[in-house]
């Protein structure tokens, strides 16, 4: 299985701290943010890892991580030349999947303890085809897509809806099979004129190929001010814990 990190898009949210570098180079307590889920990944064993970025900020990633040696990984790069949405920056990564699995988190996504992620990639190894998603109860979860789950399966996906039908979202860490790259040719731009990953999803859960595992530890996104201090928060929390 190999990794893939999106850490594209324009942050818009963030400024006017995104007006001078990548989202997900900002710090968060002690680290730039892409370090966190360059962690996640290692944990799970994934050796090989692609970062997707944007055009103009590529280079300083690269300046930062370098070839992955100080990670004890192999990393590549792949520049998204607009932001064209989550689906279409995973698109890029074809040649790079070789047609093998892979797991694909978001640049900006934190999980506190990796157990249970370990755990899930093992499971989704070991599963025949389809896709493996993470969700998470959630207080917000109008933010987010949502989640509908029933008899145990997952029997839709609502992207941000004013009315939720549940508080469980989608967090930013997926699994996939090759499959994955012939969902994205058949899809066409949101109202937003994005390639959505909800619509990815979505596919695979009406073709009755989609897994999920609820975590059960501390999650955050940090894509605005809020959950960005709640991300830092969180490291320090743990950090003192461990002292």
């Amino acid at each position: 299985m190999k990794g893939i990190i999106l850490a594209g898009g324009n942050g818009t949210r963030l400024r006017p701290l995104t007006l001078v570098t990548n989202k997900h180079l900002l710090p968060v307590y002690n680290k730039p943010m892409i370090y966190y889920p360059l962690e996640t990944l290692t944990a799970m064993g994934l050796k090989d890892i692609l970062i997707v970025s944007g055009r103009e900020h590529a280079g300083h990633f690269l300046h930062l991580l370098g070839s992955g040696k100080d990670f004890g990984v192999r990393l590549s790069y792949e520049v998204q030349e607009e932001a064209g949405g989550i689906a279409e920056a995973l698109g890029l990564a074809e040649d790079f999947t070789d047609g093998g699995k892979l797991a694909v988190i978001l640049g900006d996504n934190i999980f506190e303890g990796h157990q249970q992620i370990i755990k899930a990639a093992k499971d989704f190894a070991a599963q025949e085809k389809g896709a493996k998603i993470m969700l998470k109860e959630v207080l917000d979860a109008e933010r987010f897509g949502v989640a509908e789950v029933s008899g145990g399966k997952i029997i839709g996906i609502e992207e941000k809806p004013k009315h939720p039908k549940s508080n469980l979202i989608i967090t930013g860490l997926y699994f996939y099979d090759k499959h994955v790259f012939d969902i994205i040719r058949t899809l066409r731009p949101s109202a937003r004129g994005e390639l959505e990953i909800t619509d990815v999803n979505n596919a695979y859960i009406a073709e009755g190929i989609m897994t999920f595992e609820i975590v059960t530890g501390e999650w955050t996104d940090a894509g605005t001010f809020e959950s960005l201090l709640k991300a830092s928060n969180l490291v320090a929390k743990r950090k003192a814990s461990q002292s």
